[in-house]
């Protein structure tokens, strides 16, 4: 076994974030004299030149087909102008607050295809040479600057207090040329208001009962801990209807035990765990985690799983645990039999893969096909060693588990291609062993390695997996 006693709580806290900030082009009907129009003219090629960029650019079908989907546009030419007029007015709005310095107060795109651009001054006379970019002006009293100040004081008072969970959410709305609060509690709004010396004449409180989290991904090799003790690793993320968890070594953990992740974040709930007579569990994990295709790789890269199809004896394997990291080797033997002190363990795979404690669990992938969670072994990574691993599809079928994957290249098993007539007895999701038989398109086949059925694998499209009969 593989686990290791937890000596040392520690915390380890990540957060990224990518702010787009976009705007639009329009066609100028009248241009002032003077510096307003050298404004114009040097907005306008900007624009352009963005609208430009964006066109020859190579946007993923799979973002305009999302952009259809999410926000209601007919079709993928829509999606396209939306986008270039996007790229053109965030060269604009560039341009434009540049040229309005300290009077600038934002700027924001409407419409189904972002047409209208509109840019906020707290100077009436600098609506001409907005108009004049194709824009539409809008005079406000408070600028970007005087918003950002006193958002920052905010914030501030807010990391200074051990109140302010009821105002979660703070931020500049160029819109209402407000810093809004949006509030568990408004009396807790006004509170913090006070501590931060803001006038309130710049904010706009708006009740909300919303309690954001942070979001984690689940990926195959990522440490993970249970209760105050021991640590292991994640060994494949997968899903159980709309519930997201993943598969792990049974000795980590018995039903019920608690868990967190890799960053000490509160994670998931044991469902599951046989250990000894088999070394398998699963843990579902609460609503901040979110299953992914990926195995932690050398490096830290991302490998993808896109199935579970059993190697045979003698192909190599590789595994990423979170002690030692990735390591490979070769498959000795299947249905290997192994009895540690705790009890007996039948049906693992022996392999010539070095291990250490803590990397109980975690991920054996050939390629791109998910093998098992390790479980045990003998030896170390410096001199040397033999783990076994209990293989993955058992222990899907076992706990009604679906692996989470990703297609892979065209032709592979995983790229949908030609699904066929539908109908038969074959079905995505279920654990097929060599040997079993199913009908499928009116044909018959027989299984030629282990593996469980997902989208794009149906019997015609996969003939490593499926024999004709």
């Amino acid at each position: 076994m593989l686990h290791r006693h937890r000596r040392a709580a520690g915390s380890v806290a990540a957060a990224t974030a990518a702010l787009l900030v976009a705007g639009l082009s329009g066609s100028a009907s009248a241009r002032p004299a003077g510096p307003t129009a050298d404004a114009a003219d040097t907005a306008a090629v900007a624009a352009a030149t963005a609208a430009d960029t964006l066109r020859t650019a190579d946007t993923s079908a799979a973002v305009l087909t999302a952009m259809q989907r999410d926000l209601g546009l007919t079709d993928r030419q829509q999606a396209e102008r939306r986008l270039a007029n996007e790229a053109a007015a965030g060269a604009r709005a560039g341009t434009l607050r540049s040229a309005l310095g300290a009077d600038y107060a934002g700027a924001w795109v409407s419409g189904r295809e972002s047409r209208t651009l509109t840019v906020a001054t707290t100077d009436p006379a600098d609506a001409p040479a907005i108009r004049a970019t194709g824009a539409e002006p809008l005079v406000v009293r408070h600028s970007l600057a005087d918003l950002d100040a006193a958002k920052e004081r905010l914030d501030r008072a807010a990391a200074a207090r051990r109140t302010t969970a009821d105002v979660p959410v703070r931020y500049v709305d160029v819109r209402s040329n407000r810093v809004v609060m949006e509030a568990i509690r408004p009396d807790a709004a006004r509170a913090l208001t006070a501590a931060a010396g803001v006038d309130p004449a710049l904010t706009r409180t708006v009740k909300s009962a919303e309690r954001p989290r942070p979001l984690y991904d689940l990926r195959g090799g990522e440490a993970y801990y249970i209760g105050n003790s021991s640590r292991c690793s994640i060994g494949f993320p997968v899903t159980r209807g709309s519930q997201h968890g993943f598969a792990t070594a049974g000795h980590c953990g018995r039903a019920g035990s608690s868990t967190s992740g890799y960053n000490q974040v509160a994670q998931g709930t044991f469902q599951a765990s046989v250990f000894p007579g088999n070394d398998m569990a699963w843990v579902a994990v609460n609503s901040s985690w979110t299953a992914t295709p990926y195995v932690k790789g050398a490096g830290g890269t991302q490998v993808q799983v896109t199935g579970s199809a059993q190697a045979p004896v003698g192909a190599s394997v590789c595994r990423s645990g979170s002690t030692t990291g990735w390591h490979c080797g070769t498959i000795q033997q299947h249905n290997t039999s192994v009895t540690y002190p705790e009890g007996t363990i039948s049906g693992v795979t022996r392999t010539t893969v070095c291990a250490e404690p803590g990397d109980s669990g975690g991920s054996f992938i050939s390629g791109s096909q998910a093998q098992g969670v390790t479980s045990g072994g003998s030896g170390n990574c410096s001199s040397g060693g033999t783990t076994f691993f209990q293989p993955i599809n058992p222990l899907l079928q076992t706990y009604g588990l679906t692996l989470r994957t990703t297609g892979g290249a065209p032709g592979d098993p995983g790229d949908p291609g030609d699904p066929g007539e539908p109908g038969g007895t074959w079905a995505a999701g279920t654990v097929y062993r060599a040997g079993d038989q199913v009908t499928y398109g009116g044909a018959a086949y027989r299984c030629l390695q282990g593996h469980q059925a997902q989208p794009g694998w149906e019997p015609p499209n996969v003939p490593a997996l499926w024999q004709r009969l």
